[in-house]
C-alpha cells in the first residue's frame, strides 16, 4: 500500500464506509445497504481502542434509543471462525445502549475488512469523534504511528487536530502508571498531567494537585517549585554547570517540551536540544516561527 493510499484510507472514516463519501473503485461494488441483525449475534472487537465506557452516557443513549431507535447503523464484519457472529468495528456504544434499552435487533452495515483496516477505522473514528480519554487518544496515535508508519502530520489531518496537539498528547504515555490511572478516572485532566511530565517527584505532586483541587496553572507552578534545580553544592557533581545554568536548562526543557543541555565556555557556550523524531523538530521550528 502506497503512502498516498494510506493517508487517504486513514482519513476516510465511517462517513465513506457508510456511503456519505465516494469509495475507491475497488470497494464501490460492495453493499452499503443496512441489514438487521440480532443483538446477541454481535461481539466487541479486540481492536476497540476504548477501554473506559461512560455508564451515564450509555444510559442517556439508551433512553434516546428507546424513543427513536438506533439511528445510525453499526459497522461490522463476520467474526473469524464463528458462525453467524459479527465483530463490531464501530458502534459498540450503540450496541451496549441497545441492550440496555432491551432491543433485540439493531441495523448494521456488513463489510469485509482485514485486521489492519479494522484497527485503523476503529482508532480514527473514535479520535475524530473525541470519544476517547487523553490516554486512549495517545495510545491510538502511538499504534497508528508505530504499526502503520503514519506520521504525526497524517494523524493530525485525519482527526482535525494540530500536529502539536498530537505530539503533546503522545507525551502523556511517558507518565508514571499512577498518574495515568488518575487521568483515566478523571481525577487529573490532560493539562494537569502534561504539567507533571519530566518532574522527578511527579506522583507525589499529582496527589497534591488532586487533594488541593489545583487548576492547571497552579499545577504548573507547583511542578516548577517541586522540581527545583540543584543547589550550587549539588551542582558540583556536574562540572562546568552552576545553579543558574541548570535552572535555565530546566526552564527551557519545560518550555520546549524537549530535553535541553547548555555547555558554558567562558562568556559564551553551546545550546543542545535533544529530539527523537523529525516531527518533534519540525513542530519546534513551527512554534518558533509563530513566536517571531
Amino acid at each position: 500500500m502506497s503512502d498516498e493510499t494510506k493517508r487517504r484510507n486513514l482519513g476516510r472514516g465511517l462517513s465513506a464506509l457508510l456511503g456519505d463519501e465516494p469509495l475507491p473503485a475497488e470497494t464501490a461494488a460492495e453493499s452499503r445497504a443496512p441489514v438487521v441483525l440480532p443483538v446477541a449475534s454481535l461481539t466487541p472487537s479486540p481492536f476497540q481502542p476504548r477501554q473506559v465506557f461512560d455508564e451515564a452516557a450509555i444510559d442517556d443513549l439508551a433512553a434516546s434509543i428507546r424513543e427513536l431507535g438506533v439511528l445510525q447503523p453499526l459497522l461490522v464484519r463476520r467474526a473469524a471462525g464463528m458462525n453467524d457472529i459479527y465483530e463490531i468495528i464501530a458502534g459498540e456504544r450503540r450496541w451496549r445502549a441497545a441492550q440496555r434499552a432491551q432491543l433485540h435487533e439493531v441495523p448494521v452495515v456488513v463489510r469485509e475488512m482485514d485486521d489492519r483496516e479494522v484497527l485503523e477505522v476503529a482508532l480514527v473514528e473514535n479520535l475524530q469523534r473525541q470519544d476517547l480519554n487523553a490516554l486512549e487518544e495517545a495510545e491510538g496515535y502511538r499504534r497508528l504511528q508505530e504499526e502503520f508508519s503514519h506520521t504525526q502530520e497524517d494523524l493530525a489531518k485525519a482527526v482535525g487536530k494540530s500536529r502539536s496537539h498530537v505530539a503533546n498528547t503522545m507525551r502523556l504515555l511517558a507518565l508514571p502508571d499512577e498518574i495515568k490511572a488518575m487521568v483515566e478516572d478523571g481525577s487529573l485532566s490532560a493539562g494537569h498531567a502534561r504539567a507533571l511530565l519530566g518532574v522527578d517527584n511527579a506522583v507525589a505532586l499529582a496527589r497534591e494537585v488532586v487533594e488541593k483541587g489545583l487548576n492547571v496553572r497552579q499545577a504548573e507552578r507547583l511542578a516548577k517549585s517541586g522540581n527545583k534545580p540543584k543547589t550550587p553544592r549539588e551542582a558540583t557533581a556536574a562540572p562546568g554547570k552552576d545553579a543558574d545554568c541548570l535552572a535555565l536548562e530546566h526552564d527551557l526543557t519545560e518550555m520546549l517540551g524537549l530535553k535541553v543541555a547548555i555547555d558554558s565556555t567562558g562568556n559564551g557556550g553551546k545550546l543542545s536540544i535533544e529530539y527523537k523524531t523529525l516531527e518533534q523538530l519540525d513542530d519546534l521550528l513551527q512554534r518558533l516561527g509563530r513566536s517571531s
